[in-house]
């Protein structure tokens, strides 16, 4: 691994081909410390995805986010340098999302080629790839999309254009079409990008086996693979599988998904953990702030989900510290392969078996 010095200290500034090994600052090549608080430096901390495009090392993501604050929260986030949003058709909140993006840009907070937005494509919708692209771009008041997704490899009974919504058999359980493969839907994924609506394309919660296959038949290959990974839940083998393969890991629930929602994800949070707890004291650091880094230095972008304006500028500030190798290593022996994200309790069927 290449290094470099900085401040007295070597850091790696090696990146793989097709997706960088290592968040880098776009200006200088490689990691260092910066300041938090500068919109304009964070905005460089990026990594470059196999299509050429560069994605901010962090986003906030809007699952759950309440649409009728959501306007003078987004922009209070771009205000403290955020530039990367990820939403989706499920959450039902691209409209508001895309009414602060459109105030953002009228009052020069930013420009739209300075952001990164990021949309998924609903399990109903898996035969409907550019319509419901096309309703996407709409409610977010976009001309493109920095990055699509496909939600889950899961395709449903289609709904209608929008709705995003899950029917089930009278058996209680999940409605699959059959007829439609993944490769199929990844067809139409590339097809976007052909028509200039979708910037890069990825996948979403799937397995090193499932994205084999997309590797294989891919003629664009995904550029992000979306999933859990905390350190309950590690996945150290998808995450390398990805990585060795030109593939971003991006870390959705990258706190676990207890701070996201209790009733849904369950009470169980690494945030307790008292390990953490005593790295979170070392550092002078939150216990948030010490697992979104771990991430990082994972080589994994971070999407943390929050409803608070004060954990904005928190979660932000994990650029100008770095993680011994010891101290990754216990955070390493955490991993209890506990899964938060588990659509089968309301799914009636387990998708990840």
């Amino acid at each position: 691994m290449a290094m470099v010095q900085n401040n007295g200290y070597q850091m790696p500034i090696t990146c793989q081909t097709g997706v960088s090994k290592m968040a880098v600052h776009r200006e200088t090549g490689y990691r260092k410390p910066i300041n938090s608080h500068n919109p304009e430096e964070l905005s460089k901390m990026t990594v470059t995805l196999n299509s050429g495009y560069e994605m901010p090392i962090i986003g906030l993501g809007v699952f759950r986010m309440d649409g009728k604050v959501m306007k003078d929260f987004i922009l209070e986030a771009i205000n403290k340098g955020y530039r990367h949003f990820d939403c989706a058709a499920k959450y039902q909140n691209e409209a508001e999302l895309g009414e602060a993006i459109a105030e953002a840009i009228e009052k020069k907070l930013v420009k739209r080629e300075e952001l990164f937005i990021t949309t998924k494509l609903w399990n109903s919708d898996h035969g409907h790839v550019l319509e419901a692209c096309q309703d996407s771009l709409n409610k977010l008041r976009l001309d493109y999309l920095d990055l699509f997704l496909i939600h889950f490899p899961v395709p449903t009974i289609h709904t209608g254009i929008g709705k995003a919504s899950s029917v089930k058999g009278e058996d209680g359980i999940l409605d699959i079409q059959t007829n439609i493969t993944l490769e199929t839907t990844w067809r139409g994924m590339e097809d976007l990008v052909s028509k200039g609506l979708v910037r890069s394309i990825g996948i979403s919660n799937y397995s090193v086996l499932l994205t084999r296959d997309c590797l294989a038949y891919a003629k664009i290959k995904p550029a992000v693979n979306q999933i859990e990974t905390h350190p309950y839940f590690q996945r150290e083998s998808l995450v390398k599988f990805c990585q060795k393969h030109g593939v971003c890991v991006t870390a959705h629930t990258p706190l676990g998904g207890s701070v996201a929602n209790v009733e849904m994800f369950g009470s169980v949070s690494c945030l307790d953990d008292p390990i953490l707890k005593i790295l979170a004291e070392k550092y002078k650091r939150s216990v948030a702030q010490i697992v979104l880094r771990w991430n990082i230095q994972r080589n994994v972008v971070i999407i943390p989900k929050t409803s608070k304006k004060e954990r904005l500028s928190e979660n932000l500030q994990v650029f100008d510290f770095e993680l011994t190798k010891e101290d990754m290593e216990l955070i390493k022996a955490l991993d209890r392969n506990h899964r938060t994200n588990i659509p089968g309790k309301f799914w009636g069927i387990d998708i990840y078996q």
